[in-house]
């Protein structure tokens, strides 16, 4: 084998290593949220969110009673503004409904925004009634950076 062809695939297998590495890097970084979610209960994913909010800097943080919330699981306030949050710990991408939710309860509270706030991602017809009903969509990947941000603090 000549000097060319041995460089040549030294540095194949240096980007398949490279590669390799990146790939198992981003996969336990996705799992590690994905698991921190899996094993909570509803109510517990709640209290999980309302405590992150505190963390954010909302103020008068409260989770609702389980049953007839009207589809608010945490009233918050931030600067003046009042919020009626709708949390959903999902393992698929949240639907319409959820949308729906927020938005009766966004005007049963008397709230200035609603939001709904997942693990996940939503389904593209979720997207387009948010944006019709002008309910904020707090998605998995805003979730991990609010948690990201208090771990740089």
């Amino acid at each position: 084998m000549d000097e060319k062809n041995f460089v040549l695939i030294m540095a194949a297998v240096l980007l398949l290593i490279l590669f390799v590495s990146v790939a198992a890097l981003l996969l336990r970084k996705g799992r590690r949220r994905t698991d921190l979610f899996e094993d909570m209960e509803g109510h517990e994913f709640e209290y999980f969110c309302a405590d992150l909010l505190k963390q954010k800097g909302f103020v008068d943080v409260e989770v609702t009673k389980g049953s007839g919330d009207y589809g608010v699981d945490i009233l918050a306030e931030k600067e003046g503004v009042t919020y009626a949050i709708q949390c959903k710990r999902y393992k698929a991408p949240v639907g319409v409904k959820a949308i729906q939710e927020a938005y009766a309860g966004r005007d049963y509270y008397d709230r200035m925004v609603g939001v709904v706030m997942t693990n996940q991602y939503f389904t593209a017809p979720a997207v387009e009634a948010a944006g019709k009903l002008k309910i904020l969509l707090w998605d998995g990947g805003y979730l991990e950076s609010m948690m990201e941000e208090d771990v740089r603090k």
